[in-house]
């Protein structure tokens, strides 16, 4: 649930999970239950997770905790294997509601967790109890039954991996309006793994509590459990620092440019919809974000004052803008991690046709991030209120989208973000300060010329809006000037108009 404010249709998902949660602990409630192991693993588990949510516990035990739950499984399905269904439900309950949130709103989020994981640890417990988990863990000085302990800890491991993606996909669906198809897309493949390394951890924690020693043995597995953790919390110190990284570059371009600032967060997202509606798998969902939010960091290499230049701008300094593709290449060529977006900044003003720069690349030869890039780009431009032009509707930007389809824009782009657009609505943003704007600069149209949200100017007569629904030719967004000539090119005609764009 990646927004701050939760839809109903959500809200009511939520609550279905709680009614259902608490049916499965119920019948835990009541006199004879093992309340000791209960409390026992309650306890351990909750333990695990307040590193995470009290900062400085997190530093006392080594200065990195992972975020969010996941990590300390193996004693929920330590529990599985250990106690009747519903009891080891009741032991998921403390520590999800404990963990820690990133994101508001905290309670609604907390209920959910506690709800799904509730539900995982239940359906565990019954898919290795029907293959006799308990028994196969042995007792006292009763040896396991090795290999056949193995089966019911899979089934359990596997278990709890299934319901948690499925309600994690729904969960997704309700929120983000995806088909279910779209939401549960990846989900299982990139948990099945780490959860059966989990089930062999809880296996050998209750294995270790029904031994001789009884539960002090299985406290040993924490150890083990505990340098897992750490690692995967390394991990996420690395996915912070490249955020970073990643929101420096974006805040040097903004102070630089202030025409469009904000306009690269809003084409990270734009083309995370495309892609997402394009069924994409979430790892490449990153990249795609990276590359739609830095696409413009080349804009570094540019002077300021071709920048922020509010008259029509010289052959000399276009060529010098369209050269900005190229300096965000070199400037992003070294961070490993960003992957295909490296290709997606040097190419996306490159257009199906070939007449897009740097290299005049034609139809699929243009990476597919970088078409990606396009489209949001130039719908996002078209969308938004700068200091010097205003807003057009989004049916409007979506149908010159539609129009340039094809010779600007890959048409695959442009449905998936019409269809996503349908699904989530756009909400455009003021990009520049107005009191910033110049007066008679780029406002509006002076002198004879009109100059688009890029910066460029050209006589009133070759840009103008045409009758077929054309707007301003634009030399940043994502349908591009064409390749840098030798000789200063001609002024377009009304029949080349080509997407508004933003400000080189």
């Amino acid at each position: 649930m990646g927004v701050k404010t939760i839809p109903p249709a959500a809200r009511a998902y939520i609550g279905c999970a709680l009614l259902a949660a608490g049916a499965c602990v119920l019948p835990a409630l009541r006199p004879g239950a093992p309340w000791g192991t209960i409390a026992l693993l309650a306890a351990l588990y909750a333990l695990c997770e307040l590193p995470a949510r009290c900062p400085l516990l997190g530093r006392a035990l080594g200065g990195s905790v992972p975020l969010g739950t996941g990590s300390f499984f193996p004693v929920l399905l330590a529990a599985a294997l250990l106690l009747p269904p519903a009891a080891a439900a009741l032991t998921a309950v403390p520590g999800s509601l404990l963990a820690r949130v990133e994101e508001p709103p905290a309670a609604p989020r907390r209920a959910w967790r506690a709800a799904a994981t509730t539900l995982a640890v239940w359906a565990a417990a019954h898919a290795a109890a029907a293959l006799g988990g308990p028994a196969a863990l042995g007792h006292g000085r009763d040896a396991p039954d090795l290999p056949y302990a193995l089966l019911p800890a899979c089934a359990a491991a596997l278990a709890l991996c299934l319901v948690l993606t499925a309600l994690d996909g729904g969960i997704r669906a309700t929120v983000d309006g995806l088909p279910p198809r779209a939401a549960w897309r990846g989900l299982l493949g990139r948990a099945l793994a780490p959860y059966l390394v989990h089930g062999l951890a809880g296996l050998m924690m209750g294995v270790l509590w029904r031994g001789s020693h009884g539960p002090v043995a299985g406290l040993f597995v924490l150890l083990p459990m505990y340098i897992s953790c750490w690692v995967f919390a390394q991990y996420h110190r690395e996915r912070a620092a490249h955020q970073t990284t990643i929101r420096a570059l974006v805040q040097a371009v903004d102070i630089k440019d202030r025409y469009t600032r904000g306009h690269s967060e809003r084409v990270g997202h734009a083309s995370v919809l495309i892609a997402r509606e394009l069924g994409m798998p979430e790892d490449r969902l990153d990249v795609v974000r990276f590359a739609g939010i830095l696409h413009d960091v080349g804009k570094l290499g540019v002077p300021t004052r071709v920048l922020r230049k509010d008259g029509p701008l010289t052959p000399e300094e276009r060529r010098v803008i369209e050269l900005h593709p190229e300096y965000g290449h070199e400037i992003v060529r070294g961070i490993g991690f960003l992957g295909e977006a490296r290709d997606a900044i040097l190419h996306h003003h490159e257009r199906m046709d070939g007449s897009g720069y740097p290299y005049g690349l034609r139809g699929e030869r243009i990476p597919e991030f970088a078409r990606m890039v396009a489209v949001a780009d130039a719908f996002d431009a078209m969308t938004s209120n700068r200091s010097y032009s205003r807003a057009r509707p989004v049916p409007v930007a979506v149908a010159e989208l539609e129009r340039c389809a094809g010779t600007h824009f890959d048409p695959r782009m442009v449905d998936a973000l019409v269809r996503a657009l349908d699904r989530h609505g756009w909400r455009p943003a003021v990009t520049a300060d107005e009191s910033a704007a110049p007066s008679g600069g780029n406002a509006a149209l002076s002198g004879g010329t009109v100059t688009p949200s890029d910066g460029t100017a050209t006589q009133s007569g070759g840009t103008a809006p045409q009758p077929g629904g054309g707007v301003p030719k634009a030399r940043e967004a994502s349908a591009p000037s064409p390749p840098r000539p030798s000789t200063p090119p001609p002024s377009p005609s009304p029949s080349s108009s080509a997407p508004s764009g933003e400000r080189a």
